[in-house]
């Protein structure tokens, strides 16, 4: 590798007080000092001059909220094509110190890997041209690079068997490499568990550019980036999942319930058998607001979104002995096959053929807050009926309660970082979202979402109030805004409702594995300072330690 020249190493440390061309001169010059043949591919860089700037940002962004004129905008975005791009941009980045966000999808729910509400300037890797696909029936496994989407998995797979299917989320344009970083559920998280627990292997880029598997990142470091959120230990170039048995024909329903047709009370009794059904069903709730046919008067609607891996007279039957309240008809129920009925679950008309799911594109696209909550006891009628009298003084709020038992009641807490399992009746998504850019108009639908979160305190989850990483949250806390390392004190305020007492274990792991805390962004893991310097004044700015760094193994291609 050829030496980097001290001129731009020294230029780059006055980055905060020189123009953002300096950033994007120097980090265009190491790349090419170190891959001669990258700075000369066309649309793999692109500065705010650059006429396509803003489309490749805007690409994959799901919340208009990240990308509005207010909302910061990186130096420069780096499109890969292939791993070893990444590998000499974590190099280039570390040498000149410039602070790196990575990109897989864009479902990222504040934002954090393509904008900032931090001080240092930032590039954003976008992985979205890595998207390779690999099926392995007979080993019963397939290899996914990160920037390929969810939707696009799940038809690969069909592809090649009728008979497996992937536990994974339920929006198809989700990136796969940010997705299972935080855990990754969807319908068949009750039969097989997360997409973090079906995770049998990946590849991961170090802070010193070094490609690692399983075997060379060490069982921790593979522990902690299954569920432990992105950005903290380094890049997800692929992950390499589980294949499960799923029926060639499977049934699923809509069934919608207003507070006129009963939706409280069923309601209520849903929460007392969601977790305890056949682990076969899961059963989902969308909560929102609608009009009362030919009136001008609100009402609250409940639908209830369900799969069942089974027939639908096995299903009647089921829903006849546990749940009955809802009054499930053989009507409601259509038999499809799985990859199908990834589509229903995701809200697609059932004229939409499966082949919509290679588009890799969000559904919908607005301005949006969220928040979640774990439900650990049921709800009383009186605090639903809370709920929907503040639902109806807001324009257009969501609730999605999904459900957990079965197979997510027998996994252990500390089985993966994520530990919402045994005890967990349900999770809480809180969605409200809006169209209009401005920026007092985004302040009181937000103002909207934290009371009613507020409200929500005494009915969820406490000692702590647990929240899921993938819809991160900076109402929780962030990062020292200066970039500066965060003490774990600090972090502890969102890391606890994140990861229980998971945390402790992904700090002391965030600590050793990268010391010099070069992955991070608002919410990341951060590094114990006491360790971290008896780390650097050892070991340099290597990046290694004793425990993760022993053993490893970098993979040539």
């Amino acid at each position: 590798m050829a030496s980097f020249p001290r001129f731009f190493v020294l230029l780059f440390l006055l980055a905060p007080f020189c123009s953002s061309n300096l950033i994007q001169d120097s980090f265009h010059q190491c790349l090419s000092v170190n891959t001669d043949s990258l700075t000369q591919l066309p649309n793999i860089f692109f500065t705010p001059n650059n006429p396509s700037f803003t489309s490749v940002l805007n690409s994959t962004a799901q919340n208009l909220r990240c990308i509005a004129s207010y909302a910061a905008k990186p130096q420069l975005i780096f499109t890969p094509l292939h791993e070893t791009h990444i590998q000499t941009a974590v190099i280039c980045a570390k040498k000149l110190g410039i602070q790196l966000r990575f990109r897989s999808g864009g479902h990222d729910y504040e934002g954090m890997s393509y904008t900032s509400v931090m001080d240092p300037p930032y590039v954003v890797v976008d992985l979205a041209k890595l998207r390779g696909i690999n099926v392995d029936v007979q080993d019963g496994s397939v290899w996914v690079e990160a920037g390929a989407t969810i939707g696009e998995l799940y038809y690969r797979v069909a592809e090649k068997s009728k008979t497996h299917g992937v536990p994974a989320g339920l929006c198809t344009s989700l990136g796969v490499g940010g997705h299972i970083t935080g855990g990754a559920y969807g319908s068949l998280m009750r039969k097989y568990g997360l997409g973090a627990d079906n995770a049998l292997d990946a590849k991961i880029i170090d802070a010193s550019g070094r490609i690692l598997d399983r075997k060379g990142m060490g069982e921790d470091v593979f522990w902690a980036i299954r569920g432990g959120g992105g950005g903290s230990f380094g890049v997800i170039v692929s992950w390499k999942l589980k294949l499960v048995p799923v029926p060639e024909t499977v049934t699923v329903f809509n069934v919608q319930r207003t507070l006129k047709q009963g939706a409280t009370k069923i309601l209520y009794k849903w929460q007392q058998v969601a977790d305890k059904l056949d682990e076969n069903l899961f059963i989902r709730v969308l909560i929102q607001n609608s009009n009362v046919p030919n009136t001008t008067q609100r009402t609250i609607s409940t639908t209830y979104n369900a799969l069942y891996l089974g027939d639908v007279n096995t299903l009647q039957e089921i829903m006849k002995e546990s749940f009955p309240e809802l009054g499930l008809t053989k009507e409601d129920c259509f038999e499809m096959s799985w990859l199908e009925s990834v589509l229903f679950i995701a809200g697609y008309p059932r004229v939409v053929p499966t082949s919509v799911l290679l588009a890799g594109k969000p559904a919908f696209l607005n301005y949006f807050k969220a928040k979640s909550d774990f439900v650990t006891s049921p709800i009383p009628e009186e605090g639903l009926e809370g709920i929907w009298k503040r639902f109806l003084e807001e324009e257009s709020p969501l609730m999605i309660w999904n459900p957990y038992g079965g197979m997510m009641a027998r996994i252990s807490e500390s089985s993966i970082p994520f530990p919402h399992r045994n005890g967990i009746l349900f999770k809480i998504q809180y969605v409200n979202s809006w169209m209009n850019p401005e920026k007092k108009v985004m302040n009181k639908h937000v103002d909207w979402i934290r009371k009613l979160h507020n409200y929500m305190t005494r009915y969820v989850s406490m000692f702590p109030r647990q929240a899921y990483v993938n819809y991160r949250d900076l109402d929780l806390g962030m990062n020292d805004k200066n970039g500066d390392d965060t003490s774990f004190v600090k972090a502890s305020s969102w890391g606890t409702k994140y990861f229980k007492d998971n945390f402790n274990r992904l700090v002391k792991i965030k600590t050793e594995f990268d010391p010099d805390n070069f992955f991070k962004h608002e919410q990341s893991i951060p590094v114990l300072p006491v360790k971290g310097k008896s780390q650097r004044s050892k070991n340099g700015k290597k990046g290694k330690s004793k425990k993760c760094g022993k053993g490893r193994k970098v993979i040539h291609h």
